[in-house]
């Protein structure tokens, strides 16, 4: 039996329930922290993180497993415990505050409220006792109270003027500017000066995928044709793929592989091993532009190695996707501390041992390992004698060295990795964090449905299928989405990126299967979501509003490690426009430029996803409507044609009954000579139609 159980202990929340045994007499946020905190005039303690976030567990062992920590949080403070990825509106507002306030965010966050739920102090992970230049927490509570105890007065006067200087921060709006092609040019000019031709990515370490930067270099470059936008964005893809945030050990059916959340340096190398289900999302749809692009198998086969990662290692029984895996894990059995990357790293003489002497010098030399560690970046001495594979040698380049064809190399080094795939399953695995998100097994939906679509394989269109399915069975209640799932239990309302990230999810899962139950879902979700966030100045909230407790009503514009859901729900409300016609659809996407449009002039750096909306509201898209038996062998070549190249400013409609109450034109459309047939329309021209693909082809490629 645990010593400590607090009330997290009847929590959903993998994070929340880590803190179930803390000595720390920890809330959930709700009205009984709220109430205890008014009725004893206690500040209350806010403590925000995310189960597999490492600097959140360093804070946990080194302070809220304390009793003398404890002793202090429970005499003087209310503390509550929020996890950001269930309630993001909780933690935008107060990320708000401490980044305003001290110039820097990030999690652990950790901020003081008044029992009115105002801030007053804030800050990010507080060693316990002083270093690193950061003051100790301990002595930060100490001061705290004795400021509470003091000078009250003052600190509820400058909570309350933070408080209404953020509320006015978040109802202002800018007047709008006009956006066009320049807007366009000078979002490029700007990833052009930050990019680093050497290594790929974006300015300095640490390094993020940010896919959103990639989705609008494709998009400049067919716009353009600027060859450099294409050539940044594979060059980016490539180095990502060959460095050691991508992971090697990764076989078909089995699992691993898949993507670390970011690079702890500027070449990839070293990363933060931490594995998100949204970073994975997002970068198999970029290496599947990247195939589209150049029909080069190396970025299909991430894209594949990413789609066998979720459904080995981050898929449900039921087919719905888990949230991450952690960074941390125990090095072996025997060990009670945690370390990171644990899972993942190799010692040269462990190779040696387990691939015997010629196999291990061929993989060694591909893979950058050495005999002293290969981490030169290693703040915390984790990685010593430890090597993070990274591609450093070709099979070219490894074939003439050891005198050997590259056929023979490429079955040395498969043969190598499931050896060292069947080691590493022996190791303690990382934490998994397995609550189920909507608005992140959307972005997988979307991920799939293109998987499917552009690379034929049925299992990923089954695998889109299910998961979207999961998400109405169990997440879709009264015509609400929620917006987590965990051990048979739905809870909390949508948010924006719920809503439009499966939004969007239904509209790719619709132009894969032409099933057009997903269209009118889309359809009536996009209705909700303008009911429930729509800002009449422009663009959405994030929140509906409802929860009174959450002080500010914020809009997300900027891209973070997911795009905003503002920009994503333009891009929805302009392809849902063309796909039924409607005006108001158009109107409110152009209402939500403008209301960017001053960030977007001024930052578009900051907004790549919404100026791949500017893109497409800017230029006419490719009405592609079929006719004729959906499921035949003929449609099939069809849409053969239509996804073997990049094609992004193009929607996809079917002639059903279904789809004709949302767009009358398709029930006149006929398939000729009872074949499958296509009907390409250009702002309200059509050009011939055709049954044959390679007709189709002449008129898409020309």
């Amino acid at each position: 039996m645990p010593e400590h159980t607090n009330r997290l202990a009847a929590e959903q929340s993998p994070y929340l329930l880590q803190h179930a045994h803390n000595p720390v007499d920890w809330f959930a946020w709700g009205d009984e922290a709220f109430e205890k905190a008014r009725a004893e005039q206690k500040p209350i303690f806010l403590s925000v993180g995310y189960s597999t976030c490492h600097w959140c567990h360093v804070m946990e062992h080194e302070s809220f497993e304390s009793e003398a920590v404890a002793e202090i949080l429970n005499k003087y403070f209310v503390s509550i415990k929020v996890d950001r990825e269930e309630r993001p509106d909780i933690d935008r507002v107060y990320m708000t505050y401490v980044q305003a306030t001290t110039g820097s965010g990030g999690w652990p966050m950790s901020v003081w409220l008044t029992p009115e739920l105002k801030p007053f102090v804030g800050g990010t992970y507080f060693p316990p006792d002083d270093r690193y230049g950061r003051p100790g927490f301990k002595n930060i509570l100490t001061r705290i109270v004795d400021a509470w105890n003091d000078d009250r007065e003052k600190i509820l006067s400058q909570a309350e003027s933070v408080t209404l200087k953020l509320q006015a921060y978040a109802a202002s709006a800018d007047d709008a500017v006009s956006l066009g092609d320049e807007t366009l040019q000078q979002g490029y000019s700007l990833f052009a000066r930050m990019y680093d031709p050497q290594y790929g990515g974006f300015g300095a370490a640490p390094k993020f995928p940010r896919p959103v930067c990639l989705n609008f270099l494709f998009a400049y470059f067919h716009r353009t044709g600027a060859k450099a936008a294409k050539d940044m964005a594979l060059h980016t893809l490539r180095k990502m793929a060959d460095g050691g945030m991508h992971d090697h050990i990764g076989i078909t059916g089995k699992g691993g592989g898949g993507f670390a959340r970011y690079s702890t340096d500027a070449q990839w190398h070293v990363p933060h091993f931490e594995k998100m289900l949204y970073d994975n999302a997002q970068l198999a749809a970029s290496y599947l532009d990247a195939y589209q692009l150049t029909h080069d198998g190396f970025y299909s086969d991430v894209a594949r190695d990413i789609f066998n990662y979720v459904q080995c290692d981050m898929t449900s029984a039921e087919g719905a996707f888990y949230s991450a895996e952690d960074a941390d894990s125990l090095p072996d059995a025997a060990s009670t501390h945690k370390t990171e990357g644990a899972f993942y790293v190799w010692e040269q003489q462990e190779l040696n041992e387990i691939l015997g002497s010629e196999a291990s010098n061929i993989f060694c030399s591909i893979y950058g390992v050495q005999e002293s560690g290969n981490a030169a970046n290693d703040p915390h001495g984790e990685f010593t004698n430890k090597n993070i594979l990274i591609v450093r040698g070709s099979t070219a380049d490894a074939a003439k060295r050891f005198g050997k064809s590259e056929a023979e190399v490429d079955t040395l080094v498969a043969e190598a990795k499931a050896k060292l795939f069947a080691v590493r399953a022996q190791r303690p695995r990382p934490h998994l964090d397995d609550k189920i998100l909507t608005a992140w097994n959307a972005l997988m939906i979307s991920a799939f449905a293109r998987g499917y679509q552009i690379l034929g394989d049925q299992k990923y269109l089954d695998a889109a299928t299910t998961a979207a399915e999961f998400i109405l069975k169990h997440l879709y209640k009264n015509d609400v989405l929620l917006r987590r799932y965990r051990s048979g239990v739905a809870a909390i309302e949508g948010y924006l990126d719920d809503y439009a990230f499966f939004v969007k999810a239904l509209i790719d899962l619709y132009e894969a299967s032409l099933d057009p139950k997903y269209f009118t879902l889309a359809i009536a979700l996009t209705e909700k979501q303008i009911l429930l966030f729509n800002d009449e100045r422009g663009g959405f909230f994030n929140t509906s509003g409802k929860d009174a407790t959450v002080l500010l009503r914020m809009k997300e514009d900027h891209d973070g490690a997911e795009p905003s859901p503002n920009s994503v729900a333009t891009e929805n409300l302009l392809r849902l426009a063309e796909m039924t016609d409607r005006d108001d659809f158009r109107l409110l996407a152009a209402k939500a430029l403008e209301n960017a449009s001053t960030m977007l002039s001024k930052s578009p750096a900051s907004m790549p996803e919404m100026l791949v909306a500017l893109n497409s509201y800017l230029q006419k898209p490719k009405q592609i409507l079929l006719a004729g038996e959906k499921g035949s062998a003929e449609m099939a070549a069809l849409l053969g044609v239509i996804h073997q190249s990049y094609l992004p400013d193009k929607i996809i409609l079917h002639a059903s009954d279904e789809a004709a109450k949302h767009l009358p034109f398709l029930a006149s459309l006929k398939p000729l000579d009872d074949k499958p047939t296509a009907f390409v329309c250009i702002d309200y021209a059509c050009n011939l139609p055709t049954n044959e693909p390679a007709g189709l082809q002449q008129i898409l490629f020309p």
